[in-house]
């Protein structure tokens, strides 16, 4: 089993060797030592540390890595300067394109616990039904709806954490902490686009902090933006034999492979505390967000389309007759007899969509985000120093979905044109109480930190019904046109509903020095759910310092994720292109616990748990620091899709019946289950070396990430050869940062090179090669309070490998799931005023 690359090690240790070489000539403002006191507030409940203090490897992203970028969304930040972190484009993969799936150390996106300030963020309302094997049926949070001027700091523990925070902490904890200045502030405004002339990006966002009375303050952040679609596609191979054989009416490229259009992206961030008196303090925090988000979804043939054109693969054509009652019959029209086809277009008694569309139809779908969030409390320490917090949060998230230039084919010629499928609305409550004290004891180094509490959270999922027109069954359903609104049915009445699950937990966490060198940490955590009973998981963690500049850490703890209420109880039907056949099929996805979904083997969802390890190492040695961690995460009774079972006519008839009006289409469904194990291991590399070059100071940074998962047990009766490949190459397994930040006077320059280690992309049926992509930026200052910045991301405009059958493919030039986009190079430039 590969855990470290020669390659990568090699590196590793050559920076750190250079560094190391330089040290006795350095005289830079110790940039390095800034980092090793850097101190962070995730991973333990006792008083703030530095990083390298921790017993557990946590990275501090400050918010200056975020402003000098170019992107606007938080995600793509995160990733250029997080190795462990992926995200990428998803143009055409239903709900995920909305809200895109992100990765943590290979894992799904609901192994991570995102927090805001130390509390649990909501999640999202999208289910990630289509996300390359790895995200898929996920329902993790969305950290896009964040103005990244709002971030004092990003902490991302690179740790199992369960036992300490509850469901989710599988792969680690990010902890989005807020600016809390109570004055001064910034404003910018940042334009962008791509070399190829596209996806424009315009946005202003603001920064401002202010006394709140004589004793507290508000910080108060905003941020909105346009950014236009892109298009790398190619003109599909049948659209262009359509063209060559004279239809007129279809369009270049007939469906468009490119990052969606998201319109009135506003984000509004505040944070906000207050000194009471007597040792207590009340706090509030929250956000409003809403977007618009549009992309396209896959070209339906005028020729072959089932349900709509053709439902014998473009022999005949699909002919409606409006008057079955008549007697009269309406021909049989062979594909290709031009004149038969205007015969029936002119008979009132009949009907082809080639009147409607003659040169086919690509549905354009998208969704309207609603996030909102409030968390307050009141935190303070009695007399005798006992520490408490009591604090109530509540987050929401809906996505009102939309599809138009598309048919409900069984409507015939009375057929909208533009549907409302329905909604997905996510709505998390939670009650925290917390303590902590400190308890002399004399074999310690230090006090016994003793921290308790107790949560109550409730989750709930929602699924708005549709317009009827969504998920109607028309009257020409019965000769073979499709119903509901072709490529994203809505929800009907019996698919609607709200699903909700409460839980409970109690936890005890301690710490403590005990010697001068060793710092030991231990965790317990109990978690009773209303749907499927209690888990009970703990860690333990230590740091010792064998020298003055080098220390060993290391943990070992337990964890779980529950299912959500929206993977036990969602609907969905995906359009998906199947390499096999050339051809689009409707597959559908059902509770685990529906009729249908039994008889193939379908139970109530369990909780997945995991066993999580790590050892790291830590060297500091003048202006240069690195560590590097080992993990190993083993989860079993992993929750996702199973593989797609073919449907019997008895099937779709029970399918109907209980709501998935759309069944009369479907090819294939799959369900949610617990049927495989995993495990992740790999390594984590972060070094640092500052030094005095060039008249100024300057910072390199290398960090470092490889991570591999095995699939060690699967049913083969639920879990497909395909589902194993996507989750163990799916994702690049190793990926790099190497950066360079010098400081000259009134100037800053950043060079960054990025490397991406291959990946399999299911859709494509094949694998793509590694990746090298430079980022650069220039900033002057004209002075204490304007600055101007330019810059590249994807400097050289590299693209990644094309598809060499992508025309025959869908139009897909390169893969959707690149993990460095396939947009190429993006140019912008910013204009800051700070006060």
């Amino acid at each position: 089993m590969k855990l470290f690359p020669s390659s990568a090690l090699s590196l590793a240790v050559a920076l750190s060797a250079a560094g190391m070489s330089q040290i006795s000539i350095a005289q830079g403002e110790n940039q390095a030592d800034d980092l090793l006191e850097e101190v962070v507030v995730t991973g333990s409940r006792r008083a703030p540390r530095s990083v390298f203090d921790s017993a557990v490897p946590i990275d501090v992203v400050g918010g200056d890595d975020f402003a000098n970028q170019g992107d606007s969304d938080l995600s793509n930040l995160l990733r250029n300067v997080v190795p462990s972190y992926n995200v990428n484009a998803q143009p055409i993969s239903d709900a995920a394109t909305i809200v895109r799936p992100a990765n943590m150390r290979g894992l799904a996106p609901d192994h991570t616990l995102v927090l805001v300030n130390g509390k649990r963020r909501h999640r999202a309302a999208v289910i990630y039904w289509l996300g390359n094997g790895v995200a898929d049926g996920a329902q993790g949070a969305d950290i896009s709806p964040i103005p990244a001027i709002a971030l004092k700091q990003v902490e991302v523990l690179r740790d199992g954490a369960a036992a300490q925070y509850g469901s989710d902490a599988i792969a680690g904890v990010m902890n989005f902490i807020l600016k809390d200045d109570p004055e001064g502030g910034s404003i910018e405004v940042k334009y962008g686009e791509f070399k190829e002339g596209d996806g424009e990006n315009i946005t202003v966002a603001g920064n401002v902090g202010m006394p709140f009375t004589d004793n507290g303050f508000v910080n108060v952040s905003f941020e909105y933006g346009n950014t236009d679609p892109t298009d790398r596609s190619q003109q599909r191979a049948d659209a262009q034999a359509l063209i060559d054989s004279g239809n007129t009416a279809v369009a270049n490229p007939a469906q468009i492979w490119g990052t969606p259009e998201i319109k009135d992206d506003i984000k509004l961030m505040a944070n906000l505390g207050l000194e009471l008196g007597g040792g207590k303090e009340f706090f509030a925090f929250g956000n409003y967000a809403t977007k618009e988000v549009e992309g396209g979804f896959f070209f339906r043939n005028p020729d072959t389309r089932g349900g709509v054109f053709s439902n014998d693969g473009g022999v005949t054509r699909l002919v409606g007759d409006l008057t079955p009652d008549d007697g009269i019959a309406c021909p049989t029209v062979n594909v290709g007899d031009a004149a038969a086809l205007q015969q029936v277009i002119a008979d009132p008694n009949c009907f082809v969509f080639n009147e409607m569309f003659p040169g086919g139809f690509t549905p354009r779908f998208g969704g309207k985000v609603h996030d909102a969030a409030l968390t307050a409390g009141v935190r303070g320490t009695t007399a005798s120093d006992l520490n408490w917090e009591l604090s109530a949060s509540y987050g929401r998230n809906d996505v009102d979905f939309f599809i138009k230039n598309t048919v409900n084919a069984s409507l015939g010629p009375q057929t909208p044109t533009a549907f409302d499928p329905g909604d997905y609305t996510q709505q998390d409550i939670n009650f925290n109480a917390d303590i902590s004290y400190a308890v002399p004891v004399d074999a310690f180094e230090s006090d016994l930190n003793i921290a308790a509490g107790l949560e109550w959270r409730e989750e709930t999922f929602e699924i708005t019904v549709g317009d009827q027109a969504s998920f109607e069954i028309g009257p020409l359903a019965e000769q073979g046109f499709s119903a509901a609104s072709n490529g994203f049915p809505g929800f009907s009445p019996l698919a609607g509903g709200s699903f909700a699950r409460k839980n409970i937990a109690a936890y005890v966490d301690l710490e403590a020095d005990v010697t001068d060198r060793l710092l030991v940490g231990m965790a317990i955590r109990w978690e009773d759910f209303s749907d499927f009973g209690t888990t009970t998981n703990g860690k333990i963690s230590a740091n010792f310092e064998l020298t003055e500049n080098f220390s060993l850490r290391g943990s070992a703890s337990t964890g779980f994720r529950a299912p959500t209420p929206g993977q036990s109880n969602a609907f969905n039907v995906s359009t998906e292109f199947d390499a096999a056949t050339g051809d689009l099929v409707n597959n559908g996805t059902i509770p685990s616990t529906n009729p249908v979904a039994v008889l193939r083997g379908g139970k109530p969802l369990d909780p997945e748990e995991s066993r999580s390890y790590t050892l790291g190492a830590i060297l500091q040695l003048g202006e240069v620091s690195m560590t590097i961690d080992y993990f190993n995460i083993e989860l079993t009774d992993r929750i996702s899709v199973s593989q797609n079972f073919s449907l019997t006519q008895q099937e779709i008839d029970d399918l109907v019946a209980s709501g998935v009006t759309s069944a009369q289409n479907l090819q294939n469904f799959r369900f949610f289950t617990n049927d495989f194990d995993t495990t992740t291991s790999g390594f984590d590399v972060v070094a640092t070396y500052g030094l005095d070059m060039l008249g100024g100071s300057t910072e390199f940074s290398l960090a470092y990430n490889y991570t591999e998962t095995e699939v060690d047990s699967f049913s083969p009766d639920v879990i497909d050869a395909t589902r194993i490949r996507e989750l163990q190459e799916g994702l690049p397994e190793s990926r790099w940062n190497l950066a360079m930040t010098h400081n000259l006077e009134d100037w800053r320059f950043l060079l960054r090179m990025s490397y991406f280690n291959d990946f399999y992309d299911s859709e494509d049926d094949r694998s793509y090669g590694d990746e090298y992509i430079f980022d650069a930026e220039a900033e002057y200052n004209f002075s204490e309070n304007y600055s101007i910045t330019v810059g590249a991301q994807n400097l050289l405009d590299e693209y990644p490998d094309e598809n060499p059958t992508g025309a025959q493919q869908s139009g897909r030039r390169y893969s959707q799931f690149a993990p460095t986009g396939f947009n190429g190079g993006f140019y912008y430039a910013k204009v800051r005023y700070s006060f």
